[in-house]
């Protein structure tokens, strides 16, 4: 069973993923990273592929992506650090990036080496749908990788239920129209869009992303989908703690104990 399905049969609600950007802040962090989330209790990982225009996120997001970009990070380099990184979590894994440097790469060689490194999922939030119905549907299923797609308060509900129809894993629900970043609250707007897909009855589980940075936001959108996707918070972190387990755990304190 793919463990992005292995953790949503076995754990329903108040499912943690955090996203970070491979290579930041230092080019030898991934491996890392990755390792300290899994032990201080992530429930999945968001591995960030850096690059130089990623339009759906925020400046701090930005910003570490063009740190990654300078100290070398690459996908052939983060494949090759991720070789080994299934004899050291055991966590689902996903893979986030643009389309223009998978395409560069080769999609059914970035899919094949996601599979050869145990990675369970992937993220192009500028995928067209009709461009993964055609050329990617197919791969996935082919090497065991779900192709998780973005929904906002945007799209409608026709769109939704296509995705629904025509994905597994989970459901990406962007909390908001604009780029990523850290969130105090949510608008009244927003808690309404959240009970709006919640009272869908969709067959895939949902994760909230954009915007989670503390207690009171985590809580909002667990209340709301099975879970909440952190990054530009942890991101922050990673570049103002003195380490990486000193990173994560102010993470968690402030998701857990705030």
């Amino acid at each position: 069973m793919n463990r992005i399905d292995k953790l949503f049969a076995t754990k329903q609600q108040g499912i943690i993923s955090v996203y970070f950007t491979a290579g930041y802040p230092h080019a030898e962090d991934t491996v890392p990273v990755i390792r300290e989330l899994a032990g201080q209790g992530a429930d999945m990982i968001e591995v960030g592929i850096p690059f130089s225009d990623p339009m759906a996120d925020g400046p701090v997001i930005q910003q570490s992506s063009t740190v990654a970009l300078n100290n070398g990070m690459s996908l052939k380099k983060l494949f090759s650090e991720l070789e080994n990184i299934r004899t050291q979590v055991d966590i689902p894994l996903v893979m986030m990036g643009y389309l223009n440097p998978i395409m560069q790469y080769g999609p059914e060689r970035f899919c094949r080496d996601c599979f050869e490194c145990g990675i369970d999922g992937v993220i192009i939030p500028d995928l067209p749908f009709a461009d993964y119905m055609r050329d990617y549907k197919d791969l996935g299923e082919e090497y065991g990788l779900k192709f998780i797609m973005l929904i906002t308060p945007e799209t409608s509900e026709e769109r939704i239920r296509l995705i629904d129809d025509n994905t597994s894993g989970f459901i990406y629900m962007v909390s908001t129209a604009s780029t990523t970043g850290a969130k105090d609250s949510f608008s009244k707007e927003t808690l309404g869009y959240f009970r709006k897909i919640n009272g869908m009855g969709l067959r895939n589980p949902r994760l909230i992303g954009f915007g989670i940075s503390n207690r009171r936001t985590l809580l909002a959108a667990c209340a709301n989908a099975n879970g909440a996707i952190i990054g530009s918070e942890f991101i922050r972190l990673l570049g103002s703690e003195p380490s990486i387990p000193e990173a994560v755990n102010a993470l968690m304190g402030k998701l857990l104990n705030d």
